[in-house]
């Protein structure tokens, strides 16, 4: 399953020093036949320390971790709905992605001179926002016009595509994004036709020097309450990391990393939590196949059904599905064999309805 993140924002966040962060979690090629062979995309591993204890478990000679693509986009300027800059380039490429990273500048440095002059973080989301906004306005009047002759004619798709697009360019006029709008599964169905900019999750990303000045928890002018009181009011997903260490200690070895980190007094590795949280934002789960030859982690949608799973793998374990065998990766690692955890019936037999879980262990019957 290829899945993909565009990483966005304005000029001098560092969003190309945290694309070059990620491309060091980077999964070898060979494994993943969707990669692409552009230096703007990372295929980056999902850290799960769950797929190490099943490949120790079973002596695996290989171990295949679960994959998100990064993509680093153009840089975006105020005008981009209008073509301003890299605008046209920019929204193509993200109307491609499943998700949005935006990358949110929290650092003061009077060497990197933001775009506007002066660090407000707030700002800098709505200007990205809102040419987002600006553009999938653009696409439904567009659409709207495109529909007025068969609407008046009476056509019934053409009227609820109609009343659905309304229902988008009120909300869209007023400044916020598509994805606020309620919408029954049918409209959705319709709306998800336009592939707007704005409904697609947005993880916000922020940015922050773990040595040096930040706009934080207690910044006289309220900076970071004002940020954080918006992502609570919108629901909205975000992470810190700090991406000029991370790049800078991409290449170190795992020891020497460590020592860094303790210097810098950045402990957590923010690219790890920023992998896991666009992995979420995409709603995907992880499933396990192991053995000898092989433990590999399978990305899938959640809720899928077994034969739904199973395509990861291959189209024949959805058509040609009979059962499958599962058991939690806990269980079977508490267990210590295959043969003991049938003995303690920790293994199910399961049917076409069974809805997978996150950490299940399958072997498919076709």
């Amino acid at each position: 399953m290829s899945l993909s993140i565009g990483i966005v924002g304005l000029p001098n966040v560092g969003k190309s020093t945290l694309f070059n962060a990620l491309t060091n979690k980077a999964v070898a090629a060979e494994n993943f036949p969707f990669c692409t062979i552009d230096p703007s995309v990372g295929v980056v591993a999902v850290p799960d320390e769950r797929l190490a204890r099943l490949s120790e478990f079973s002596h695996s000679a290989k171990t295949i971790p679960a994959a998100v693509e990064f993509v680093d986009i153009a840089g975006l300027v105020k005008g981009a709905s209008e073509g301003e800059g890299l605008g046209n380039q920019f929204l193509a490429n993200i109307r491609e992605t499943d998700a949005i990273a935006q990358v949110v500048r929290l650092f003061e440095d009077s060497d990197i001179i933001h775009v506007s002059g002066r660090v407000e973080p707030l700002d800098d989301i709505e200007v990205i926002n809102l040419e987002l906004v600006l553009a999938d306005l653009d696409t439904v009047n567009k659409r709207i016009g495109n529909l007025e002759r068969d609407v008046k004619r009476g056509d019934k798709t053409a009227v609820k595509e109609h009343e659905v697009c309304t229902k988008l360019r009120l909300v869209l006029e007023a400044g916020k994004l598509a994805r606020t709008v309620p919408l029954n599964e049918e409209e959705h169905k319709i709306a998800k036709q336009l592939n707007l900019l704005t409904t697609k999750p947005i993880l916000y990303v922020l940015n922050r020097k773990s040595m040096g000045e930040n706009v934080g928890k207690g910044d006289a002018e309220g900076r970071y309450e004002r940020l954080t009181h918006f992502f609570e009011s919108q629901g909205a997903k975000w992470v810190e990391v700090d991406a000029g260490i991370e790049s800078e200690l991409k290449d170190l070895a795992q020891d020497d990393k460590m020592t860094f980190r303790r210097e810098f007094g950045a402990l957590d590795d923010g690219i790890n939590a920023l992998i896991r949280a666009g992995y979420e934002l995409l709603d995907l789960i992880t499933y396990f196949t192991t053995g000898p030859e092989e433990t590999r982690a399978w990305t899938i949608k959640r809720n899928s059904t077994a034969p739904i799973a199973g395509t990861a793998i291959h189209t024949d374990f959805r058509d040609k599905f009979i059962r499958a065998e599962v058991i939690a990766w806990d269980k079977l690692l508490e267990a210590g064999s295959y043969g003991l955890a049938r003995e303690k019936g920790w293994v199910r037999t399961e049917g076409k309805e069974y809805i997978v879980k996150d950490g299940d262990v399958i072997e498919f019957k076709i």
